[in-house]
């Protein structure tokens, strides 16, 4: 019997730009070759344009926040430097 941890496989979500388990990703075909996409995503198009741009609005703010925050860590880096 093996004791080690196995690490879930992840794939990175275009459309949400987060890794998720591959068992909540689909392979889709685009214009531009096959891309992953979350089923929570593709689930979301399917609903009321209310509850789409909820969606939108959340994605929006997680990619705002994961920006901000790689931006202030440069910030330190930088200043330390000098």
């Amino acid at each position: 019997m093996s004791t080690e941890k196995k690490v879930p496989e992840t794939r990175y979500c275009y459309h949400c730009r987060m890794h998720h388990p591959v068992e909540e990703m689909k392979l889709l075909v685009t214009k531009t070759g096959s891309r992953w996409r979350c089923i929570k995503s593709i689930e979301a198009v399917k609903r009321s344009r209310e509850e789409r741009d909820a969606y939108g609005r959340q994605v929006s703010a997680a990619n705002q926040a994961e920006a901000s925050g790689r931006a202030r860590m440069l910030n330190k880096i930088q200043q330390q430097g000098h």
